[in-house]
Protein backbone atom coordinates (compact mmCIF):
# COMPACT_ATOMS: atom_id res chain seq x y z
CA UNK A 1 0.00 0.00 0.00
CA UNK A 2 1.37 3.42 -0.88
CA UNK A 3 2.03 6.01 1.84
CA UNK A 4 -0.90 8.18 0.72
CA UNK A 5 -3.28 5.18 0.65
CA UNK A 6 -2.18 4.28 4.20
CA UNK A 7 -2.90 7.85 5.36
CA UNK A 8 -6.36 7.80 3.77
CA UNK A 9 -7.14 4.44 5.42
CA UNK A 10 -5.99 5.83 8.77
CA UNK A 11 -8.27 8.88 8.41
CA UNK A 12 -11.24 6.67 7.51
CA UNK A 13 -10.63 4.46 10.53
CA UNK A 14 -10.35 7.51 12.78
CA UNK A 15 -13.63 8.89 11.40
CA UNK A 16 -15.36 5.73 12.67
CA UNK A 17 -14.21 6.60 16.19
CA UNK A 18 -15.92 10.01 16.27
CA UNK A 19 -19.68 10.44 16.53
CA UNK A 20 -21.46 13.79 16.43
CA UNK A 21 -25.16 14.40 16.99
CA UNK A 22 -27.38 17.50 17.18
CA UNK A 23 -28.85 18.19 20.60
CA UNK A 24 -32.49 17.23 21.12
CA UNK A 25 -35.24 19.81 21.61
CA UNK A 26 -36.15 20.93 25.12
CA UNK A 27 -37.83 18.22 27.22
CA UNK A 28 -36.34 15.52 25.02
CA UNK A 29 -33.42 13.13 24.77
CA UNK A 30 -31.45 11.44 22.01
CA UNK A 31 -28.24 9.47 21.58
CA UNK A 32 -25.26 9.22 19.26
CA UNK A 33 -24.57 6.32 16.96
CA UNK A 34 -22.60 3.68 18.86
CA UNK A 35 -18.89 2.97 18.57
CA UNK A 36 -17.77 -0.67 18.46
CA UNK A 37 -14.69 -1.14 20.67
CA UNK A 38 -14.16 -4.56 19.10
CA UNK A 39 -14.10 -6.86 22.11
CA UNK A 40 -16.56 -8.14 24.70
CA UNK A 41 -14.96 -6.18 27.54
CA UNK A 42 -11.88 -3.98 27.40
CA UNK A 43 -9.88 -5.69 30.14
CA UNK A 44 -6.21 -4.63 29.96
CA UNK A 45 -6.84 -2.82 26.64
CA UNK A 46 -8.58 -0.10 28.68
CA UNK A 47 -5.15 1.35 29.51
CA UNK A 48 -4.62 2.21 25.84
CA UNK A 49 -7.94 3.96 25.20
CA UNK A 50 -9.35 7.30 26.23
CA UNK A 51 -12.74 8.78 25.46
CA UNK A 52 -13.53 12.45 25.03
CA UNK A 53 -17.03 13.87 25.28
CA UNK A 54 -17.62 17.49 24.37
CA UNK A 55 -20.26 20.09 23.73
CA UNK A 56 -19.70 23.62 22.39
CA UNK A 57 -21.19 26.71 23.98
CA UNK A 58 -24.99 26.68 24.09
CA UNK A 59 -26.05 30.34 24.07
CA UNK A 60 -29.77 29.48 23.92
CA UNK A 61 -29.73 27.35 27.08
CA UNK A 62 -32.16 28.97 29.52
CA UNK A 63 -30.95 30.00 33.00
CA UNK A 64 -30.90 27.13 35.51
CA UNK A 65 -31.84 24.59 32.81
CA UNK A 66 -29.41 21.78 31.98
CA UNK A 67 -28.11 19.63 29.20
CA UNK A 68 -26.80 16.30 30.47
CA UNK A 69 -24.44 14.02 28.51
CA UNK A 70 -24.13 10.44 29.76
CA UNK A 71 -21.73 7.81 28.42
CA UNK A 72 -23.33 4.38 28.19
CA UNK A 73 -22.14 0.90 27.21
CA UNK A 74 -23.77 -2.24 25.83
CA UNK A 75 -22.90 -5.86 25.14
CA UNK A 76 -25.35 -6.18 22.23
CA UNK A 77 -25.51 -2.66 20.68
CA UNK A 78 -29.15 -2.53 21.72
CA UNK A 79 -29.51 -2.29 25.50
CA UNK A 80 -27.35 0.52 26.90
CA UNK A 81 -26.72 1.46 30.53
CA UNK A 82 -24.72 4.27 32.11
CA UNK A 83 -21.13 3.39 33.01
CA UNK A 84 -21.20 3.78 36.80
CA UNK A 85 -17.60 4.92 37.28
CA UNK A 86 -17.93 7.78 34.76
CA UNK A 87 -19.68 10.97 35.80
CA UNK A 88 -22.09 12.73 33.49
CA UNK A 89 -21.19 16.04 31.85
CA UNK A 90 -23.73 18.73 32.74
CA UNK A 91 -24.06 22.21 31.21
CA UNK A 92 -26.21 24.71 33.11
CA UNK A 93 -27.59 27.93 31.64
CA UNK A 94 -26.68 31.09 33.58
CA UNK A 95 -26.80 34.89 33.42
CA UNK A 96 -28.99 34.86 30.29
CA UNK A 97 -25.88 33.81 28.35
CA UNK A 98 -26.47 30.07 28.04
CA UNK A 99 -23.54 27.82 28.95
CA UNK A 100 -19.87 27.75 28.05
CA UNK A 101 -18.32 24.94 26.03
CA UNK A 102 -17.41 21.88 28.08
CA UNK A 103 -15.48 18.67 27.58
CA UNK A 104 -14.24 15.74 29.57
CA UNK A 105 -11.54 13.20 28.68
CA UNK A 106 -11.10 9.96 30.62
CA UNK A 107 -10.10 6.30 30.43
CA UNK A 108 -12.79 3.68 30.19
CA UNK A 109 -12.94 1.07 32.97
CA UNK A 110 -11.68 -2.45 32.13
CA UNK A 111 -15.27 -3.70 32.62
CA UNK A 112 -16.58 -1.46 29.81
CA UNK A 113 -18.59 -3.52 27.35
CA UNK A 114 -18.12 -3.67 23.57
CA UNK A 115 -20.33 -0.77 22.38
CA UNK A 116 -20.46 2.78 23.71
CA UNK A 117 -22.67 5.75 22.91
CA UNK A 118 -23.37 9.20 24.30
CA UNK A 119 -26.87 10.10 25.45
CA UNK A 120 -28.06 13.73 25.67
CA UNK A 121 -31.02 15.12 27.59
CA UNK A 122 -32.34 18.70 27.72
CA UNK A 123 -34.66 19.82 30.51
CA UNK A 124 -38.18 21.09 29.84
CA UNK A 125 -38.17 24.76 28.78
CA UNK A 126 -34.39 24.56 28.20
CA UNK A 127 -34.51 26.66 25.05
CA UNK A 128 -33.82 25.73 21.43
CA UNK A 129 -30.34 24.21 21.33
CA UNK A 130 -30.95 21.97 18.31
CA UNK A 131 -28.38 23.89 16.25
CA UNK A 132 -25.61 22.67 18.54
CA UNK A 133 -24.01 19.21 18.31
CA UNK A 134 -22.26 17.11 20.94
CA UNK A 135 -19.35 14.76 20.21
CA UNK A 136 -18.10 11.36 21.37
CA UNK A 137 -14.52 10.50 20.38
CA UNK A 138 -12.40 7.41 21.08
CA UNK A 139 -8.67 8.11 21.25
CA UNK A 140 -6.10 5.32 21.05
CA UNK A 141 -3.07 6.21 23.17
CA UNK A 142 0.40 5.61 21.78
Amino acid sequence: MSQSAANISRRLLDANLVKTKALPAAAAANFSTSIDLGQTTLGPAADAIEVEISIPATPALVDDKTITLTLKDSADDSTFTAIPSIATLVQTGASSAGAAAASRRFKLPPSCRRYIRLDAAVLTAGGDNTGVSYTLKVIALQ
